[in-house]
């Protein structure tokens, strides 16, 4: 039997699966939707395929073991977003014995999925564990077969960029250490919290002009080196000395390159910066900019810079041209530079 509670401003159900506790969010502020999004997940849930399996059967709990199992020793996955995915699986398949997990059953999963509002690229990304765990229990002889599935249309992709003076008044209004920091994402397409804010000193090389990604520590777990600009190498060695002033001054030494200078925080690396980038945004006449639009306008300039796409792409860490095309965007400016060309060819 499923309850509801109220989490922050936003309704979330719970249950006890196996005794085990499953919440998920209802993602409405409204009690009598929270209610009926409730009764509609469990009449679905109660339609779900979760026959008491033979003795000996394999159930998709034992798949989805084996499978974090699988991340663990090969290391191709990150274990907390592979353990969250599973939980979701795991909520709708719970102990379902893996012959019944058919078509009807993953369709029926994709229309719960899509009731509660969720965006089919993500969707699609639990689909594709689903897959990987009946092709590994097929594997392990556990599964005669496994049925096709078939993946959701994603949204098209978003199409933000930050034009030059766009950008320059967004960093006037980002404190100098954070100005930095989105300067690296701007120039060479870094994830700003999990690659340019988690910077270790020792992965700065001023007198070789380079810093570098250590291999495991990107999102696709491959190392990069990057050569500085004249400007970054200026703004890091400001930086750096920055920050041997704070150690003179507080006693404590820390490793990395991002961390605050003042407040109460002073010395601890910083996490994130949402509210001050979202802010500095609105001031610049464009609200609503995400961090990441800083990884979609490096790929633009690198383009338009001339880069061979191949090195763009070790740049900025796009393993496949599919991703990297998608993050090339195509602006009117660019259209209309076209056509001009296009005339001054045929003058």
């Amino acid at each position: 039997m499923s309850s509801l509670y109220l989490r922050g401003q936003t309704w979330w159900a719970k249950s006890y699966e196996q005794g085990k506790m499953i919440r998920w969010s209802l993602r409405t502020r409204s009690k009598a939707e929270a209610r009926r999004k409730l009764r509609e997940s469990e009449s679905q849930r109660r339609a779900q395929p979760r026959g008491t399996p033979a003795r000996g059967e394999a159930t998709w709990q034992e798949a989805a073991g084996d499978l974090m199992t699988y991340y663990r020793a090969y290391g191709t996955r990150d274990l907390k977003q592979a353990g969250y995915t599973l939980g979701v699986l795991s909520q709708y398949f719970h102990e379902a014995a893996l012959r019944t997990i058919d078509a009807p059953a993953i369709l029926g999963f994709v229309a719960h999925r899509r009731s509660e509002g969720r965006a089919a690229a993500t969707i699609n990304v639990e689909l594709a564990t689903l897959r990987k765990a009946l092709r590994l229990a097929q594997e392990h002889g556990k599964l005669d077969r496994v049925p096709r599935i078939h993946m959701l249309r994603p949204a098209p992709p978003r199409a933000g960029f930050f034009e030059p003076a766009q950008f320059e008044a967004v960093m006037r209004g980002l404190p100098s250490v954070l100005a930095l920091a989105v300067q690296i994402a701007y120039t060479y397409g870094w994830r700003v919290k999990s690659e340019v804010l988690t910077l270790t000193k020792g992965q700065v090389d001023l007198d070789a002009g380079t810093l570098r990604l250590e291999p495991g520590s990107s999102k696709n777990r491959d190392g990069r080196l990057v050569y500085l600009t004249p400007e970054l190498r200026d703004g890091l060695k400001a930086q750096l000395a920055r920050i041997e002033a704070l150690q003179r001054t507080t006693g404590k030494t820390t490793p990395y390159v991002f961390p605050w200078l003042s407040g109460v925080y002073r010395g601890r690396r910083v996490k994130n910066f949402l509210y001050t980038w979202r802010k500095a945004c609105a001031q610049a006449g464009c609200p609503g900019m995400l961090r990441h639009d800083l990884r979609r306008t490096a790929v633009r300039n690198l383009i338009h810079a001339g880069v061979p796409e191949r090195v763009a792409m070790k740049i900025t860490g796009h393993r496949t041209r599919a991703v990297f095309d998608r993050y090339h965007i195509v602006s009117p400016d660019d259209l209309r530079a076209a056509v001009d060309k296009l005339r001054r060819h045929s003058a």
